[in-house]
């Protein structure tokens, strides 16, 4: 069991290392957060290229009738 001097410093080591861990958490979801968003860029833009073969296989059609 923790005495007096023990539980005092337990307590007031508390918020710093809540304040650690909310930072670890922070930096976590921004590295998270850039790449996925890294990984939809890029799906995005092969989307977009696909779209583009798409839009122009149409007007060919399209232009040959």
């Amino acid at each position: 069991m923790l005495d007096g001097s023990r539980l005092v410093t337990f307590f007031a080591f508390l918020p710093i290392g809540l304040h650690v861990a909310f930072i670890i958490f922070v930096i976590y979801f921004v590295i998270k957060i850039i790449k996925f968003m890294d990984a939809k860029t890029k799906l995005d833009q092969e989307r977009n290229e696909k779209l583009d073969e798409i839009l122009k296989f149409v007007n060919y059609e399209y232009s040959r009738k």
